[in-house]
């Protein structure tokens, strides 16, 4: 077996979240009266908060209020989405159970909290396939810096060129590709452009593409 682990990405990979938190924030954005905010939000996926942070402050003035917007938005998401609510991504179950089977070690490299990540994969009942979980607030440097995947191949005992990362964000196919590792695109809300093209090792148009792949190697 060319490839001894696989580490997935959570936000739009494992579960359909991305949209939900989009969609908290367009309601801020609607009350608030804040134009272009949906432009600003496809900037800062694959990032953790505080380089969220830094794109919103960076376009919107330093007086803009991210915290306390942040902290709305997070508030919506968790009484809309927590215990389980949070819908799962076509195939992924199907995958994971194949992983397992086959004897891949399975990591997660999310830019979210860890607290949030773990709670996330409990509810869902996801916890057993996985060997272990990195949060985006574990290190300094968020994706696309290479940190976090190159973390998550400590963690699994392998070298990253051992190693596939499944990532549907631009920022995460940039970090996976710098650790060493072979990058899978499943596009969620942003579909690939041609340094996507260039830069994953290969594009898949969901996760029964991706298992359908692995059954050859």
């Amino acid at each position: 077996m060319k490839y001894k682990a696989v580490v997935f990405d959570m936000d739009g990979v494992i579960f359909d979240s991305e949209r939900a938190v989009l969609q908290g924030w367009l309601q801020i954005a609607e009350r608030n009266g804040i134009v272009g905010l949906e432009e600003v939000f496809y900037r800062c996926i694959g990032t953790n908060i505080t380089t969220t942070k830094e794109i919103f402050l960076a376009h919107y003035g330093e007086d803009f209020p991210f915290d306390q917007y942040k902290q709305e938005s997070s508030a919506w998401y968790h009484a809309n989405f927590d215990h389980g609510r949070l819908p799962m991504k076509p195939g992924i179950v199907e995958l994971l159970q194949y992983l397992k089977a086959q004897g891949y070690r399975i990591g997660l490299a999310s830019s979210t909290r860890i607290a949030v990540v773990t709670h996330q994969i409990e509810a869902a009942g996801l916890m057993p396939y996985f060997d272990h979980l990195t949060g985006g607030d574990m290190l300094k440097r968020s994706k696309p810096e290479p940190d976090i995947f190159l973390m998550a191949c400590e963690q699994l005992g392998v070298a990253p060129s051992e190693a596939i990362a499944i990532e549907d964000s631009f920022n995460g196919i940039r970090s996976a590709s710098r650790a060493g590792m072979f990058p899978i695109m499943v596009p969620d809300m942003i579909a690939p452009d041609e340094e996507m093209r260039q830069t994953a090792a290969l594009i898949c148009p969901d996760l029964f593409a991706v298992k359908e792949w692995l059954e050859k190697q």
